[in-house]
């Protein structure tokens, strides 16, 4: 990847999900629980301070010095779009039934 994305803007939507904005556009909605792996992590499962995250350098950042690399963030799916897809497909089954 030649390209170093950049976040500049996050927002909480709601459980782990951050709605975000890069530097080219892009608007996802990203599941971060996706990283919650290993002891570092452990602190941001407490609702309270996930939702205390920032924008440092480009990424997200927490109080307790976590960062999700940006690239990262920025190859994750899109919670929304998945979102969106699922319920298309509910719709489609029950018109169906």
């Amino acid at each position: 990847m030649n390209y170093l994305p950049q976040v500049i803007r996050a927002r909480y939507v709601s459980g782990f999900i951050v709605s975000t904005r890069f530097d080219d556009g892009t608007e996802k909605h990203i599941d971060v629980s996706q990283w919650f792996k290993g002891p570092v992590f452990e602190p941001l499962k407490d609702p309270k301070l996930f939702r205390k995250f920032f924008i440092e350098a480009g990424t997200l950042a927490w109080p307790n010095g976590v960062d999700i690399a940006p690239e990262a963030l920025y190859a994750a799916a899109d919670s929304k779009k998945r979102h969106a897809k699922r319920m298309e497909r509910t719709r489609k089954t029950r018109r169906s039934s």
